[in-house]
């Protein structure tokens, strides 16, 4: 079992790029499940791409929506689906029994349509707060942040200004942030399964076994790497706000089934992105924003 065919693993097992997934591989990728940041970068870069150039060429509410889109069309609503039976097991009453049975029940319960829809106007939330900040704060003195702080430069000193200058740099902002989200998410399911403790047998159980302290402490170095080079300090922020989500829907699944499985690793690869864009969107209004708001 090669490094190859656990990174080849991780695209089938994270994403639907037809990449001819086997158990092999997928035994390859559980045993390197340091793999699942380093996909998600890839992912990640993929979806920023997509990000920028829907921010050049289409209007503000269509950008976000092409955004998600491209989220969804690569990763699909497999982890979105944990969120919601997540949702129907939290909700359940009455004995553990219960709240185990309704986490793996098929049907769609209240509860985890409530949870579903609340993730989406957080992800559609996020976005539109950090699309919206960034185009106030251009021009502002500006502590390192990365790729971002080079891309703002090169801008200045180029001929370019106004509406095309500011498109520019807002779809840079935009797009790093979607490479960094899509990153920090996948460190999140590293995190919880490293620390989390499985209750019941299947793929779950499998990526709980391979999130050694090992593969957690190369995916978290990694992680770092990444947010650093793309966004700086405020990259780093975002991905301590991702981990702290982590730990916290481990705490959750924790008291509420007394352990974890495959839902809510997949929980927290859906909650680990929007938490990321909110943070860098928070953090950008904290430090800059706040000023143009009250005026």
């Amino acid at each position: 079992m090669t490094i190859w065919e656990a990174f080849k693993a991780g695209f089938g097992f994270l994403s639907v790029i037809p990449v001819g997934i086997t158990m092999e591989g997928i035994d390859a990728l559980m045993k390197r499940l340091y793999m699942y940041p380093i996909v998600g970068f890839c992912l990640g870069i993929l979806i920023g791409i997509i990000t920028f150039i829907a921010e050049i060429v289409l209007p503000s509410p269509l950008t976000i929506i092409a955004v998600m889109a491209a989220v969804y069309g690569i990763i699909w609503f497999n982890h979105l689906d944990g969120v919601a039976d997540l949702g129907d097991g939290m909700t359940a009453h009455g004995s553990l029994e219960k709240k185990r049975k309704a986490l793996k029940d098929m049907s769609l319960g209240i509860g985890g349509v409530a949870f579903a829809v609340l993730l989406m106007l957080f992800f559609y939330s996020s976005l539109y707060a950090l699309e919206s900040i960034v185009p106030e704060i251009i021009g502002a003195p500006t502590v390192f942040a990365g790729l971002w702080t080079y891309v703002c430069s090169a801008v200045y000193a180029s001929d370019l200004s106004g509406a095309w200058g500011s498109a520019i740099i807002t779809a840079s902002m935009m797009a790093l942030t979607a490479t960094l989200a899509e990153t920090c998410g996948k460190q999140s399911m590293l995190t919880i399964a490293a620390f989390g403790k499985s209750f019941s047998e299947g793929l779950g159980s499998m990526t709980i076994a391979g999130g050694t302290r090992k593969n957690f402490t190369i995916g978290i170095v990694f992680t770092a790497v990444v947010s650093f080079v793309l966004l700086g300090f405020i990259g780093l922020i975002a991905l301590a706000a991702s981990t702290l989500a982590a730990f916290i829907i481990l705490r959750i699944s924790n008291r509420h089934f007394e352990g974890l499985n495959g839902d809510g690793i997949g929980t927290s690869n859906e909650v680990g992105r929007a938490v990321t864009i909110a943070s860098v969107a928070v953090f950008l209004f904290l430090l800059y924003g706040g000023m143009f708001w009250t005026l």
